[in-house]
């Protein structure tokens, strides 16, 4: 397991929560701590390792701790498909509490960003910063969804881990090769039959039960109003950030989202799509130390 930045890798840890065992990365604690821990949520299809340049980056003044989400990585699926963003953001409070997190900051991009303000809504004494990467309550853009399934869609099978990453830099030409080829890997696993499938459930994208055009509507909606009723009862800081390239969170959309909120800022960051903790890591490391030194230490 690579650590990014030629230090040590971190060490990996399990928690329990209703039944579940969550897996979970961490960079350990800094000598003199430049603030409070961080716990960085990845995006849906995503899991922990997606972080690892990021961390490597904060790690020296920042302990950072990276969960695998319920039915991502190596957490556990759950067995009738419950990925509710309450189930996971009650995830999150399990982690908090088995790690003794009594203050600490929650970064969330894209599905974790709407874990992490979910979890931020329900009056979280323990909560001194939350921090939404390319995402926010109105949801993502139509267009950008369409590109980002053309890799995702359905569950696969790949004869080899580079048929993936070739398809990852279709879409996304900027990436390192290497990097995004060991994000992949540690993001798939073997078949019985030796192909390369994702590691992730499918239910979380596509739900265990099937949804008329109608009922994904008013589910969305439904989500939607609990999200921006959530922002609204957030009193701690809060950092929006948008990839300055990104298709599915467009600078409307993160202006209004800061809009939403009772304290909030936005950050913009060039050259950076959807995935801003991959496209540019050592700039969105630095966008985050910066909020918790100017508003939450």
């Amino acid at each position: 397991m690579s650590a990014d930045d030629g230090g040590p890798p971190p060490t990996e840890g399990r928690v329990t929560t209703a039944g579940l065992e969550l897996h979970y990365l961490d960079w350990g604690r800094p000598t003199e701590p430049a603030g409070p821990p961080i716990v960085l949520l990845h995006g849906g299809g995503l899991n922990a390792h997606t972080w690892s340049r990021v961390c490597a980056v904060l790690r020296t003044d920042l302990r950072c701790i990276a969960p695998d989400l319920r039915g991502h990585g190596d957490s556990d699926w759950h067995p009738e498909g419950d990925y509710t963003l309450e189930s996971h953001a009650a995830d999150v409070g399990a982690l908090a509490s088995a790690l003794g997190l009594d203050r600490f900051v929650l970064a969330g991009m894209s599905l974790g960003g709407s874990v992490a303000l979910t979890f931020a809504g329900g009056d979280r004494a323990s909560l001194v910063g939350l921090v939404l990467v390319d995402v926010g309550p109105g949801g993502s853009r139509e267009e950008g969804r369409r590109r980002l399934g053309a890799l995702l869609e359905g569950h696969q099978e790949y004869a080899s881990i580079e048929e993936v990453v070739d398809r990852a830099l279709a879409l996304n030409p900027g990436r390192s090769r290497e990097r995004l080829r060991r994000n992949v890997e540690l993001n798939m696993r073997r078949t019985p039959a030796g192909a390369w499938t994702w590691k992730w459930d499918p239910r979380i994208r596509w739900r265990a039960a099937p949804m008329t055009e109608d009922e994904e509507r008013r589910y969305a909606a439904e989500r939607s109003a609990r999200l921006w009723a959530a922002a609204a009862a957030v009193d701690c800081p809060t950092l929006v950030v948008r990839g300055g390239d990104s298709d599915l969170f467009l600078d409307e959309d993160a202006r209004r989202t800061v809009a939403g909120f009772r304290s909030a800022r936005l950050e913009t960051i060039p050259g950076a799509g959807h995935t801003v903790q991959a496209d540019r890591p050592d700039e969105l490391a630095a966008v985050l130390r910066a909020f918790v030194e100017r508003d939450v230490a």
